[in-house]
């Protein structure tokens, strides 16, 4: 049996999670996502490595192959470019009150928690004419974190030698302190903390955080960070008492 290509891509639904999109896209919000998507996938760029970038790249083949375009051509431009709703990974995270421009005029629109990429949020009266708009959304890679799908990427220091020898390391995520394990010689150095994604909606599920391990001569080593940690919970006012 022929194996399959690491970069192969035979699913819609595979193709729409790598463009970091809930569901089928179209026009200027499609473009939007598959341009975010492969450019933090880049090899050069941190947290991109080769084999994603082939993955994103085969999926907007594929995208562009059943909707009858020619693969990597622009989706055909309609009379005024769509505007979209970006918002930070915190902003998809916490929701909270957005700023919007629309034909010169700047909007503000309440953003729930645990928005996807290609969804559309509803603009009450937001047009001109007064009419309602439906705008897409996009999330686009801020304060170190990035998301795909359901599920965010950031990176983390750690000092070249725990990453030879394995132990346990500290990692500060947008929920706070988490702990985690390394294996000596572990690869990919790329870590799961489950559940620390984008939070359930509808019928998306909970994600999770994917942590890309950075070996570094700056990081602290195990000591260090067992020192951090007993400094952090034995504060001076815990001693005294």
């Amino acid at each position: 049996m022929r194996a399959r290509p690491s970069s192969e891509v035979t699913s819609l639904s595979e193709a729409w999670t790598l463009l970091g999109l809930s569901g089928p896209a179209e026009g200027a919000a499609l473009t939007a996502a598959f341009r975010a998507a492969v450019k933090s996938a880049r090899p050069d760029q941190d947290g991109g490595d080769e084999a994603r970038f082939r993955k994103v790249i085969a999926a907007w083949r594929l995208v562009q192959a059943r909707a009858g375009q020619p693969a990597l051509d622009a989706p055909a431009a309609s009379p005024a470019p769509q505007t979209v709703i970006a918002i930070t990974p915190r902003e998809a995270l916490e929701g909270g009150a957005v700023s919007v421009t629309v034909e010169g005029r700047t909007l503000k629109v309440q953003a729930p928690a645990g928005l996807r990429s290609g969804e559309h949020l509803r603009l009450k009266d937001g047009a001109a004419d007064g009419a309602d708009l439906h705008l897409p959304v996009l999330i686009r890679a801020a304060d170190g974190l990035n998301v795909i799908g359901d599920d965010l990427y950031m990176n983390w220091p750690v000092a070249r030698r725990l990453v030879e020898d394995g132990g346990r390391i500290e990692i500060d995520t947008h929920a706070g302190p988490r702990s985690a394990w390394i294996v000596a010689g572990q690869e990919p150095l790329r870590l799961r903390l489950r559940d620390l994604g984008l939070p359930a909606r509808g019928l998306r599920p909970q994600g999770h955080l994917f942590v890309t391990l950075i070996p570094s001569e700056d990081a602290p080593s195990a000591a260090e960070d067992l020192l951090v940690r007993f400094t952090r919970v034995w504060t001076p006012d815990r001693l005294a008492a």
